[in-house]
């Protein structure tokens, strides 16, 4: 017996890498089994900002990409953080501003870890960021990597869903 991927319509999905100095937005539509580039953009802080203004500065810009863009799903990172809790309540906070845009447009949201995007693209869990960049580019026939690693992230975290969907299309649990 033959088991096929069941065909199913085209899809956007938005990968957001979420920080609260740089936060990587990265659109990618399937269609069929092509993965095609539609955009990638990063949204920058500025450190001596109040807190509340650089929160507001990702939610426009998350809010904008995504108005865009109109994706069917967000692949977000979740944040696995043990030791580093400045680090980790500075990425919650962006997190939580990319949730909220995110709920307002109706899009559902997808977590994955960081070793699951590399096990994903790469093959193994501990694969460096310029391997991930180096797939996505290649993923995507790109010209050239993306210019920052948090736009090749967010790149990968949508790349990451669309595989894991196909997973869980021929599993027959996808959206259960």
């Amino acid at each position: 017996m033959v088991v096929t991927a069941p065909k199913h319509s085209p899809i956007t999905v938005v990968g957001i890498d979420p920080g609260l100095a740089n936060l990587g937005l990265g659109a990618v539509r399937e269609e069929g089994r092509q993965q095609v580039f539609l955009a990638a953009q990063l949204v920058v802080t500025s450190s001596r900002a109040r807190v509340a203004d650089r929160l507001s500065r990702i939610y426009d810009g998350v809010e904008e990409f995504l108005a865009s863009h109109r994706p069917d799903a967000i692949a977000l990172e979740g944040q696995f953080f043990h030791r580093q809790r400045d680090t980790s309540f500075k990425v919650g906070q962006a997190v939580g501003v990319a949730l909220l845009a995110a709920e307002r447009q109706g899009v559902p949201v997808f977590e994955y870890g960081p070793m699951e995007v590399k096990q994903t693209l790469v093959g193994t869990g501990r694969a460096s960021k310029e391997q991930v960049a180096f797939m996505v580019r290649g993923i995507l026939k790109l010209t050239a990597a993306p210019d920052s690693s948090h736009t090749a992230d967010a790149l990968a975290l949508a790349l990451t869903h669309l595989s894991a969907r196909r997973i869980r299309d021929l599993s027959g649990s996808y959206g259960r």
